[in-house]
Protein backbone atom coordinates (compact mmCIF):
# COMPACT_ATOMS: atom_id res chain seq x y z
CA UNK A 1 0.00 0.00 0.00
CA UNK A 2 3.33 2.15 0.46
CA UNK A 3 2.94 2.74 -3.66
CA UNK A 4 -0.42 3.67 -4.25
CA UNK A 5 -0.08 7.39 -4.75
CA UNK A 6 2.55 6.49 -8.00
CA UNK A 7 0.17 3.82 -8.65
CA UNK A 8 -3.32 5.60 -9.13
CA UNK A 9 -0.76 8.20 -11.23
CA UNK A 10 0.27 5.78 -13.45
CA UNK A 11 -3.03 4.24 -14.28
CA UNK A 12 -4.67 7.94 -14.49
CA UNK A 13 -1.95 8.97 -17.51
CA UNK A 14 -1.37 5.52 -18.96
CA UNK A 15 -5.74 5.52 -19.35
CA UNK A 16 -4.80 9.02 -20.71
CA UNK A 17 -2.02 8.64 -22.88
CA UNK A 18 -3.79 5.87 -24.75
CA UNK A 19 -5.96 7.81 -25.66
CA UNK A 20 -4.58 10.19 -26.86
CA UNK A 21 -2.45 7.88 -29.15
CA UNK A 22 -5.28 6.27 -30.17
CA UNK A 23 -7.51 8.64 -31.20
CA UNK A 24 -6.40 9.86 -34.60
CA UNK A 25 -5.79 6.11 -35.31
CA UNK A 26 -9.25 5.62 -34.39
CA UNK A 27 -10.84 6.08 -38.22
CA UNK A 28 -7.73 4.28 -39.77
CA UNK A 29 -8.12 1.36 -38.04
CA UNK A 30 -12.31 0.94 -38.34
CA UNK A 31 -12.68 1.81 -34.64
CA UNK A 32 -15.65 3.98 -35.20
CA UNK A 33 -19.41 4.07 -34.37
CA UNK A 34 -21.77 5.66 -36.69
CA UNK A 35 -25.28 6.92 -35.86
CA UNK A 36 -28.06 4.47 -36.62
CA UNK A 37 -31.63 3.90 -35.32
CA UNK A 38 -30.60 2.85 -32.10
CA UNK A 39 -27.39 5.52 -32.07
CA UNK A 40 -28.48 8.95 -31.67
CA UNK A 41 -25.29 10.50 -31.26
CA UNK A 42 -23.66 13.36 -33.81
CA UNK A 43 -20.76 12.06 -35.86
CA UNK A 44 -18.23 9.30 -35.94
CA UNK A 45 -17.28 8.72 -32.59
CA UNK A 46 -14.11 6.47 -31.82
CA UNK A 47 -14.25 3.37 -29.42
CA UNK A 48 -11.30 3.09 -27.68
CA UNK A 49 -12.23 3.70 -24.24
CA UNK A 50 -11.94 0.26 -23.36
CA UNK A 51 -8.72 -0.20 -24.59
CA UNK A 52 -7.17 2.98 -22.86
CA UNK A 53 -8.87 1.58 -19.38
CA UNK A 54 -7.70 -1.94 -19.62
CA UNK A 55 -3.86 -0.44 -21.03
CA UNK A 56 -3.95 1.80 -17.68
CA UNK A 57 -4.81 -1.34 -15.56
CA UNK A 58 -2.13 -3.24 -17.23
CA UNK A 59 0.64 -0.82 -16.81
CA UNK A 60 -0.46 -0.04 -12.85
CA UNK A 61 -0.93 -3.89 -11.88
CA UNK A 62 2.12 -4.88 -13.35
CA UNK A 63 4.62 -2.17 -11.95
CA UNK A 64 2.51 -2.20 -8.15
CA UNK A 65 0.23 -4.75 -7.42
CA UNK A 66 1.89 -8.05 -5.69
CA UNK A 67 2.48 -10.46 -8.30
CA UNK A 68 0.52 -13.61 -8.10
CA UNK A 69 -1.09 -16.56 -10.85
CA UNK A 70 -4.58 -14.62 -9.93
CA UNK A 71 -3.11 -11.33 -11.35
CA UNK A 72 -1.38 -12.56 -14.52
CA UNK A 73 -4.46 -14.82 -15.15
CA UNK A 74 -7.07 -11.97 -14.30
CA UNK A 75 -4.44 -9.72 -17.35
CA UNK A 76 -4.72 -12.58 -19.62
CA UNK A 77 -8.72 -13.21 -19.37
CA UNK A 78 -8.62 -9.39 -19.55
CA UNK A 79 -6.57 -9.08 -22.83
CA UNK A 80 -8.79 -11.59 -24.46
CA UNK A 81 -11.81 -9.74 -24.37
CA UNK A 82 -10.61 -6.81 -25.09
CA UNK A 83 -9.42 -8.57 -28.03
CA UNK A 84 -12.66 -10.17 -29.08
CA UNK A 85 -14.54 -6.59 -28.22
CA UNK A 86 -12.45 -4.79 -30.36
CA UNK A 87 -12.49 -6.99 -33.17
CA UNK A 88 -16.71 -7.05 -32.26
CA UNK A 89 -17.06 -3.02 -32.46
CA UNK A 90 -14.79 -3.29 -35.90
CA UNK A 91 -16.39 -5.63 -37.67
CA UNK A 92 -20.34 -6.45 -35.95
CA UNK A 93 -19.65 -9.98 -35.08
CA UNK A 94 -22.25 -12.67 -34.48
CA UNK A 95 -23.06 -13.90 -30.72
CA UNK A 96 -20.89 -17.11 -31.23
CA UNK A 97 -17.82 -15.99 -31.53
CA UNK A 98 -18.23 -13.24 -28.31
CA UNK A 99 -20.03 -16.45 -25.91
CA UNK A 100 -17.06 -18.50 -26.75
CA UNK A 101 -14.36 -15.82 -25.71
CA UNK A 102 -16.51 -15.30 -22.71
CA UNK A 103 -16.60 -18.75 -21.98
CA UNK A 104 -12.96 -19.03 -22.55
CA UNK A 105 -12.56 -15.99 -19.95
CA UNK A 106 -14.83 -18.03 -17.51
CA UNK A 107 -12.77 -21.41 -18.12
CA UNK A 108 -10.22 -19.34 -17.14
CA UNK A 109 -10.73 -18.14 -14.05
CA UNK A 110 -12.45 -21.65 -12.53
CA UNK A 111 -9.66 -23.88 -13.95
CA UNK A 112 -6.66 -21.52 -13.87
CA UNK A 113 -7.20 -19.66 -11.19
CA UNK A 114 -9.00 -22.31 -9.26
CA UNK A 115 -11.75 -19.96 -8.43
CA UNK A 116 -15.32 -20.46 -8.18
CA UNK A 117 -18.72 -19.98 -6.46
CA UNK A 118 -18.59 -23.32 -4.13
CA UNK A 119 -20.59 -21.31 -1.16
CA UNK A 120 -24.04 -19.41 -1.62
CA UNK A 121 -24.32 -18.35 2.47
CA UNK A 122 -27.25 -19.09 4.38
CA UNK A 123 -30.06 -18.19 2.01
CA UNK A 124 -32.63 -19.95 3.35
CA UNK A 125 -31.51 -19.88 7.54
CA UNK A 126 -30.56 -23.77 7.12
CA UNK A 127 -26.75 -23.18 7.42
CA UNK A 128 -24.44 -22.20 4.07
CA UNK A 129 -25.47 -23.47 0.87
CA UNK A 130 -22.14 -25.52 -0.62
CA UNK A 131 -23.16 -26.68 -4.24
CA UNK A 132 -19.35 -28.14 -4.44
CA UNK A 133 -18.21 -28.74 -8.39
CA UNK A 134 -21.57 -27.66 -9.75
CA UNK A 135 -20.17 -24.14 -8.32
CA UNK A 136 -17.74 -24.69 -11.45
CA UNK A 137 -20.60 -24.42 -13.88
CA UNK A 138 -22.35 -21.54 -11.84
CA UNK A 139 -19.08 -19.81 -11.94
CA UNK A 140 -18.82 -19.37 -15.98
CA UNK A 141 -22.71 -19.10 -16.13
CA UNK A 142 -22.30 -16.21 -13.63
CA UNK A 143 -19.21 -15.32 -15.49
CA UNK A 144 -20.97 -14.62 -19.21
CA UNK A 145 -23.72 -13.30 -16.83
CA UNK A 146 -21.90 -9.96 -15.61
CA UNK A 147 -20.01 -9.63 -19.08
CA UNK A 148 -23.27 -9.69 -20.96
CA UNK A 149 -25.08 -7.12 -18.31
CA UNK A 150 -22.57 -4.76 -18.37
CA UNK A 151 -22.45 -5.29 -22.10
CA UNK A 152 -25.98 -4.61 -22.11
CA UNK A 153 -25.86 -1.47 -19.95
CA UNK A 154 -23.73 0.52 -22.10
CA UNK A 155 -26.54 2.50 -23.80
CA UNK A 156 -25.91 6.31 -22.89
CA UNK A 157 -23.01 8.22 -22.07
CA UNK A 158 -21.04 7.58 -19.30
CA UNK A 159 -23.36 4.96 -17.73
CA UNK A 160 -21.44 1.61 -18.12
CA UNK A 161 -18.43 3.46 -16.76
CA UNK A 162 -19.86 4.83 -13.94
CA UNK A 163 -21.85 1.29 -13.09
CA UNK A 164 -18.56 -0.07 -13.09
CA UNK A 165 -17.04 2.85 -10.59
CA UNK A 166 -20.12 1.97 -8.54
CA UNK A 167 -19.82 -1.88 -7.94
CA UNK A 168 -16.03 -1.78 -8.27
CA UNK A 169 -16.10 0.99 -5.47
CA UNK A 170 -18.28 -1.04 -3.19
CA UNK A 171 -16.21 -3.97 -3.43
CA UNK A 172 -13.25 -1.77 -2.14
CA UNK A 173 -15.12 -0.53 0.33
CA UNK A 174 -16.37 -4.35 1.78
CA UNK A 175 -12.84 -5.23 1.16
CA UNK A 176 -11.66 -2.83 4.08
CA UNK A 177 -14.77 -3.45 6.08
CA UNK A 178 -13.55 -7.08 6.05
CA UNK A 179 -10.15 -6.74 6.83
CA UNK A 180 -7.42 -3.34 6.95
CA UNK A 181 -4.82 -5.84 5.38
CA UNK A 182 -6.26 -6.98 2.34
CA UNK A 183 -4.69 -5.21 -1.20
CA UNK A 184 -7.25 -2.57 -2.00
CA UNK A 185 -4.79 -1.32 -4.30
CA UNK A 186 -6.14 -3.80 -7.96
CA UNK A 187 -9.80 -2.29 -7.33
CA UNK A 188 -8.67 1.36 -6.89
CA UNK A 189 -6.11 0.64 -10.23
CA UNK A 190 -9.41 0.04 -11.57
CA UNK A 191 -11.39 3.30 -10.37
CA UNK A 192 -8.75 5.44 -11.94
CA UNK A 193 -8.02 4.02 -14.97
CA UNK A 194 -11.96 4.69 -15.45
CA UNK A 195 -11.82 8.56 -15.13
CA UNK A 196 -9.79 9.68 -18.40
CA UNK A 197 -12.43 7.54 -20.47
CA UNK A 198 -15.08 9.68 -18.63
CA UNK A 199 -13.72 12.79 -19.01
CA UNK A 200 -13.66 12.13 -22.49
CA UNK A 201 -17.34 10.68 -22.85
CA UNK A 202 -19.10 13.02 -20.78
CA UNK A 203 -17.63 15.88 -19.43
CA UNK A 204 -18.78 19.20 -20.71
CA UNK A 205 -15.14 20.61 -20.27
CA UNK A 206 -13.59 18.02 -22.84
CA UNK A 207 -12.78 19.72 -26.25
CA UNK A 208 -15.09 19.41 -29.34
CA UNK A 209 -14.41 16.37 -31.62
CA UNK A 210 -12.74 14.58 -28.81
CA UNK A 211 -15.76 12.38 -27.50
CA UNK A 212 -15.05 8.83 -27.17
CA UNK A 213 -17.21 5.63 -26.31
CA UNK A 214 -16.40 2.26 -24.02
CA UNK A 215 -17.28 -0.31 -26.85
CA UNK A 216 -17.85 -3.63 -26.15
CA UNK A 217 -13.80 -4.33 -25.64
CA UNK A 218 -14.59 -2.18 -22.75
CA UNK A 219 -17.65 -2.91 -21.75
CA UNK A 220 -16.98 -6.62 -21.53
CA UNK A 221 -13.63 -5.70 -19.69
CA UNK A 222 -15.49 -4.28 -17.21
CA UNK A 223 -18.08 -7.58 -16.33
CA UNK A 224 -15.25 -9.43 -16.42
CA UNK A 225 -13.37 -7.24 -13.84
CA UNK A 226 -16.51 -7.01 -11.42
CA UNK A 227 -17.40 -10.52 -11.27
CA UNK A 228 -13.75 -11.88 -10.86
CA UNK A 229 -13.87 -9.31 -7.98
CA UNK A 230 -17.49 -10.48 -6.20
CA UNK A 231 -16.22 -14.16 -6.92
CA UNK A 232 -12.75 -13.50 -5.03
CA UNK A 233 -14.64 -11.36 -2.31
CA UNK A 234 -17.00 -13.70 -1.22
CA UNK A 235 -15.36 -16.97 -1.31
CA UNK A 236 -13.10 -19.13 0.92
CA UNK A 237 -9.27 -19.51 -0.30
CA UNK A 238 -6.24 -21.30 0.82
CA UNK A 239 -4.56 -17.64 1.99
CA UNK A 240 -8.12 -15.74 2.58
CA UNK A 241 -11.30 -15.61 3.82
CA UNK A 242 -14.63 -13.90 2.05
CA UNK A 243 -14.17 -10.21 2.48
CA UNK A 244 -18.04 -10.26 2.22
CA UNK A 245 -21.18 -12.71 1.71
CA UNK A 246 -22.45 -14.08 -1.55
CA UNK A 247 -25.41 -12.37 -1.04
CA UNK A 248 -24.50 -8.36 -0.83
CA UNK A 249 -22.80 -9.16 -4.40
CA UNK A 250 -26.28 -8.84 -5.73
CA UNK A 251 -26.85 -5.52 -4.52
CA UNK A 252 -23.34 -4.42 -5.75
CA UNK A 253 -24.57 -5.48 -9.27
CA UNK A 254 -27.79 -5.04 -8.97
CA UNK A 255 -29.18 -2.66 -11.52
CA UNK A 256 -26.86 -4.25 -14.55
CA UNK A 257 -27.85 -7.93 -13.50
CA UNK A 258 -32.01 -6.80 -13.45
CA UNK A 259 -31.53 -4.46 -16.08
CA UNK A 260 -30.75 -7.59 -18.38
CA UNK A 261 -32.63 -10.63 -16.71
CA UNK A 262 -36.01 -8.15 -17.10
CA UNK A 263 -35.17 -6.89 -20.56
CA UNK A 264 -34.19 -10.50 -21.89
CA UNK A 265 -37.64 -11.93 -20.20
CA UNK A 266 -39.63 -9.78 -22.43
CA UNK A 267 -37.59 -10.08 -25.47
CA UNK A 268 -38.30 -14.36 -24.82
CA UNK A 269 -42.05 -13.26 -24.23
CA UNK A 270 -42.19 -11.50 -27.51
CA UNK A 271 -40.96 -14.65 -29.42
CA UNK A 272 -37.21 -12.94 -30.40
CA UNK A 273 -33.59 -13.62 -29.73
CA UNK A 274 -32.69 -12.10 -26.00
CA UNK A 275 -29.97 -11.41 -27.69
CA UNK A 276 -31.74 -9.38 -29.80
CA UNK A 277 -31.03 -5.10 -29.61
CA UNK A 278 -33.62 -3.42 -28.95
CA UNK A 279 -34.62 0.41 -26.82
CA UNK A 280 -35.90 -1.30 -24.14
CA UNK A 281 -33.46 -0.74 -21.14
CA UNK A 282 -33.81 1.71 -18.80
CA UNK A 283 -31.78 4.06 -19.96
CA UNK A 284 -34.34 3.87 -22.74
CA UNK A 285 -37.15 4.07 -21.00
CA UNK A 286 -35.55 7.46 -19.05
CA UNK A 287 -35.37 9.07 -22.18
CA UNK A 288 -38.43 8.42 -23.57
CA UNK A 289 -40.02 9.82 -20.02
CA UNK A 290 -38.14 13.39 -20.57
CA UNK A 291 -34.97 12.41 -18.84
CA UNK A 292 -31.82 14.06 -20.92
CA UNK A 293 -28.98 11.61 -21.01
CA UNK A 294 -27.36 13.79 -18.57
CA UNK A 295 -30.40 13.09 -16.26
CA UNK A 296 -30.99 9.83 -17.01
CA UNK A 297 -27.32 8.91 -16.25
CA UNK A 298 -27.62 10.33 -12.98
CA UNK A 299 -31.05 8.52 -12.24
CA UNK A 300 -29.95 5.53 -13.04
CA UNK A 301 -26.98 6.02 -10.99
CA UNK A 302 -28.25 6.78 -7.76
CA UNK A 303 -30.45 3.75 -8.38
CA UNK A 304 -27.14 1.54 -8.63
CA UNK A 305 -25.54 3.50 -5.50
CA UNK A 306 -29.00 3.46 -3.23
CA UNK A 307 -29.07 -0.85 -3.60
CA UNK A 308 -24.92 -0.88 -3.22
CA UNK A 309 -25.32 0.92 -0.35
CA UNK A 310 -27.81 -0.98 1.04
CA UNK A 311 -25.81 -4.13 0.43
CA UNK A 312 -22.37 -2.58 2.04
CA UNK A 313 -25.38 -1.46 5.05
CA UNK A 314 -26.58 -4.70 5.53
CA UNK A 315 -23.19 -6.80 5.59
CA UNK A 316 -21.84 -4.71 7.52
CA UNK A 317 -25.12 -4.41 9.88
CA UNK A 318 -24.97 -8.82 9.87
CA UNK A 319 -28.11 -8.71 8.61
CA UNK A 320 -29.71 -12.36 7.90
CA UNK A 321 -28.74 -13.29 4.24
CA UNK A 322 -31.99 -14.65 3.86
CA UNK A 323 -33.83 -11.46 4.66
CA UNK A 324 -30.91 -9.52 2.19
CA UNK A 325 -32.54 -12.04 -0.54
CA UNK A 326 -35.82 -11.53 -0.46
CA UNK A 327 -35.23 -7.78 -0.27
CA UNK A 328 -33.41 -8.15 -3.33
CA UNK A 329 -35.97 -10.52 -4.94
CA UNK A 330 -39.11 -8.09 -4.35
CA UNK A 331 -36.72 -5.11 -5.76
CA UNK A 332 -36.08 -7.66 -8.85
CA UNK A 333 -39.80 -8.31 -9.56
CA UNK A 334 -40.81 -5.01 -8.86
CA UNK A 335 -38.32 -3.46 -11.28
CA UNK A 336 -38.96 -6.31 -13.26
CA UNK A 337 -42.49 -5.34 -13.17
CA UNK A 338 -42.00 -1.69 -14.27
CA UNK A 339 -39.93 -2.10 -17.29
CA UNK A 340 -42.40 -4.44 -18.61
CA UNK A 341 -45.29 -2.17 -18.28
CA UNK A 342 -43.06 1.14 -19.26
CA UNK A 343 -45.01 1.83 -21.79
CA UNK A 344 -48.23 2.65 -19.73
CA UNK A 345 -45.65 5.14 -17.33
CA UNK A 346 -44.72 6.79 -20.65
CA UNK A 347 -48.25 6.98 -22.23
CA UNK A 348 -49.47 8.27 -18.95
CA UNK A 349 -46.74 11.10 -18.54
CA UNK A 350 -47.38 12.57 -21.99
Amino acid sequence: MLFIIPALCVAFFSSIFTIKVLLPLAPQIGLIDYPSDRKNHDGAIPLIGGISIFTGVLIASSLFVEQSQLLNLYLISSALLVFIGTMDDIYDLSVAPRMIFQGLVGAIMVFGGGIYISNLGDLFILGDINIGYYGIIFTMLACITAINAFNMIDGIDGLAGSMSIVSISSIAILTLFADSQRDVLLPLIIVVAIIPYLFYNVSTRNPRGKKIFMGDAGSMFMGLTVIWLLTLGTQHTETQEAAFRPVTALWIIAVPIMDMFAIMFRRIRKGVSPFKADTGHLHHICLRLGLTSRQALWAICGLAIFCALIGIAGEVASVPEWIMLHCFIALFVSYSFAIQHSWKFVRALK
